[in-house]
């Protein structure tokens, strides 16, 4: 299974927040935020809660699994 991150990105714009600022909320720096909008990096369950709350949604808004084929 492969994680999808293509909601995080319009999720994080939606609530107005940079990169930079949701990086510091969360405790990583911006690269991993980057990263994880790419879909380069698939956070830790703590970090994916820690982005959901920062972000007042749920992980499941974020974040999905997709099967690989």
């Amino acid at each position: 299974m492969e994680v999808q991150t293509s909601d995080l990105k319009s999720v994080r714009k939606a609530t107005g927040l940079t990169q930079a600022r949701l990086a510091q909320l969360t405790g990583v720096s911006r690269q991993t935020i980057i990263a994880t909008e790419r879909g380069d990096y698939a956070p830790s369950v703590y970090l994916a809660l820690r982005i959901a709350r920062a972000l007042e949604t749920t992980v499941e808004q974020i974040f999905s699994l997709q099967e690989e084929q």
